[in-house]
């Protein structure tokens, strides 16, 4: 029997929980390393913020960004300290595409949790200059959203699995928007976010952003590596760094990031806090196996699907 093709996928924004990645601090050896270095490289405590910080901390994106990044490279190398595992493709859901490129080799460690740190500012100096929201809309159809989008003057932010799709722009459109959806049959939640993340506002982050990255290198991935704003597979290190400024305005298209792990894996792990990815797979095919590793009790599973 071939070898288990195996998918690392990587929690985004929003899915950060107060006392994420305690116990894996307490009980991995290699997860205490992974936070402590992030202290050391960022010069502030992440892992405080992470273990101890309030829902009120953990929201805004210069918090909540590092401190969900650190997470995710915790919890792997929690099972990498367990399981001799290597990807056979990579992907994160907007922020977890970073740790996905490190996961990957083409960000080092250090330079990709100063990368998250300084996109988490720049998103939070864009959230201060405008103000927005975010919509999930249940159920609905993709085009007729889209063309409300259009109409209203705002933005497709997430196509995160059949029939979920996120909304994104300043309130007032926003809201006109909503009330269209909601007339039209389809089920609207509103989200509390602190800004239209993936929408035109987030602008004045990219070229700043842009900048920082222009200094970095970045490495070819050592396997598949899926990235949002285009749903498809990237190689190139320059396409792969285009890419990452486009995100923070453009569209996340994880349904299409979805379907290219279920092509090249047979199997997918989830990283970080939370078990959100496993869930938009499942909605695309229930019978797909997944584990989510959010602590040191879901590591048992995850070893448990990894097993020959």
């Amino acid at each position: 029997m071939p070898p288990k093709r195996i998918a690392f996928m990587f929690a985004g924004q929003g899915a950060q929980t107060p006392g994420m990645g305690r116990d894996l601090y307490d009980a991995s050896k290699a997860a205490r390393a992974v936070f402590d270095r992030a202290d050391a490289a960022l010069g502030r405590a992440i892992s405080t913020l992470c273990f101890q910080g309030s829902v009120e901390d953990l929201t805004a994106c210069a918090n909540c960004q590092p401190a969900i990044l650190t997470m995710s490279l915790a919890a792997l190398a929690a099972l990498q300290e367990r399981v001799a595992v290597k990807p056979a493709i990579c992907a994160g859901l907007s922020l977890g595409e970073f740790a996905a490129l490190y996961a990957a080799d083409v960000l080092s460690f250090d330079d990709v949790l100063k990368v998250v740190a300084e996109r988490g500012r720049l998103m939070d100096l864009a959230c201060r200059q405008s103000q927005g929201g975010m919509a999930a809309i249940i159920g609905g159809e993709r085009d007729v959203i889209e063309k409300t989008c259009a109409d209203c003057g705002i933005d497709v932010a997430n196509y995160n699995c059949p029939g979920q799709i996120v909304i994104s722009g300043a309130i007032a459109p926003l809201q006109q928007a909503m009330t269209t959806l909601t007339e039209a049959g389809y089920r609207v939640v509103a989200l509390q976010v602190a800004g239209a993340y993936h929408s035109r506002l987030m602008a004045p982050a990219c070229k700043p952003f842009a900048a920082m990255l222009a200094d970095l290198t970045l490495q070819a991935p050592s396997c598949l590596v899926a990235q949002n704003v285009c749903g498809a597979l990237v190689s190139d290190p320059a396409a792969i760094r285009s890419n990452l400024c486009r995100q923070i305005s453009g569209s996340v298209r994880w349904d299409e990031c979805s379907q290219l792990i279920m092509q090249h894996a047979d199997l997918a792990i989830e990283f970080g806090p939370g078990a959100v990815l496993s869930g938009f797979l499942r909605r695309s095919n229930r019978a797909f196996p997944t584990a989510s590793v959010n602590s040191d009790k879901s590591l048992d599973d995850a070893c448990a699907l990894l097993a020959p």
